[in-house]
């Protein structure tokens, strides 16, 4: 099966690893927008990696990328007119809309992810649910994301439910940990909600808290907020991490914290589970799906709830483990982009059918 994903923006982070797994069967090319912020044609292994022009060589915001839209679909009718895909799959509405167009005529099936972060704005709702009409499937990261899709009018048949994969081969409880000190570490991963594990730091003294994640302006205001709580002196806050250094960072914390108000994919607390450490969410999103609360961590739906769980989990070690095996399982058996590249091929199987 040659299958074509489509992206107007720099593939985040996960995109890669699941191309890289469904190239380990299948023919793979990935379309996105020339942008100079790819190094190489080759970035991803045992991928093909297209670059289309349309519009400036920069990331451009979805509402910048319209006026570009109608070229960057011209671009794939003409790639796929002399190597025809067996399937195509958009990611994000803006990829979709260049999708669709640039596969009319061809009779290639089209299947669709949005990626939703924050609620779309109505005029972008309006565009997706013509997307998800057209599409063969649309493919939801969760539950809640389904649920979503279906008030927004996307038809119920059309909508498969397939999570984000996590790399466990290299996220995994075995392998090297940052340094730190003797004090008990929290680690927040991302900025989003990082302002509510500095306000539960209060309540739990001795203990540490590090951020990953976050523009100057981001760690600027969380550094404000330490000193207004009085915790600066125990909070470490990191700006951005590579993504290849966050194995060693999660395995040097007790406890992992994704606090964010939204979690489409839930993909840091998917990481941290799978190197087995706790975590304690939001109660919201992927998280829903993923963290089985009581057995691989605990959901949190007030704030006060935060700082409650965190001292649970840090006074209970036997806790702490148990929490920790389950989670790096549940990831195992779960959320490996094995199993997921599978369940994307059996959407693409169906919709070619």
């Amino acid at each position: 099966m040659h299958i074509a994903i489509v992206s107007t923006h720099v593939l985040s982070s996960d995109t890669p690893a699941i191309a890289r797994e469904l190239g380990r069967g299948h023919s793979v090319t990935v379309y996105t927008r020339t942008n100079s912020a790819i190094k190489a044609s080759s970035a991803i292994k045992g991928v093909t990696v297209e670059q289309v022009p349309a519009g400036p060589a920069e990331e451009l915001s979805e509402n910048d990328l319209l006026p570009y839209i109608s070229d960057f679909s011209d671009g794939l009718k003409r790639c796929w007119r002399k190597d025809r895909p067996d399937v195509i799959h958009a990611h994000s509405w803006t990829s979709g809309l260049a999708a669709i167009a640039g596969s009319d005529g061809l009779g290639v099936p089209v299947t669709q992810t949005f990626h939703h972060g924050d609620a779309p704005s109505a005029p972008v709702q309006r565009l997706e649910r013509a997307i998800g009409r057209r599409a063969r499937a649309v493919i939801a990261a969760c539950a809640g994301e389904e649920s979503e899709l279906i008030r927004m009018g996307v038809p119920r048949r059309n909508i498969a439910v397939v999570p984000s994969g996590v790399d466990v081969a290299r996220f995994r409880r075995q392998g090297p940990a940052f340094p730190r000190g003797e004090q008990a570490r929290l680690l927040h991963i991302g900025h989003q909600g990082a302002g509510l594990a500095i306000m539960a730091l209060a309540g739990v003294p001795g203990a540490e808290l590090v951020v990953a994640g976050g523009d100057e302006p981001a760690v600027a205001r969380l550094r404000m907020l330490a000193g207004d709580k009085g915790v600066a002196d125990r909070v470490d806050l990191l700006g951005p991490v590579p993504h290849e250094s966050m194995p060693k960072l999660i395995r040097s914390a007790d406890v992992a914290l994704s606090l964010a108000p939204s979690a489409p994919t839930g993909m840091a607390a998917l990481e941290a589970m799978a190197c087995g450490v706790p975590v304690i969410v939001s109660a919201t999103g992927a998280h829903l799906d993923s963290v089985v609360h009581g057995v691989t961590g605990f959901h949190v739906r007030r704030p006060g709830e935060v700082a409650v769980r965190v001292r649970q989990l840090l006074g209970d070690q036997t806790l702490r483990t148990a929490l920790g095996f389950a989670g790096a399982d549940r990831a195992r058996s779960r959320y490996s982009l094995e199993r997921i590249s599978q369940e994307l091929i059996r959407v693409y199987e169906n919709v070619c059918a």
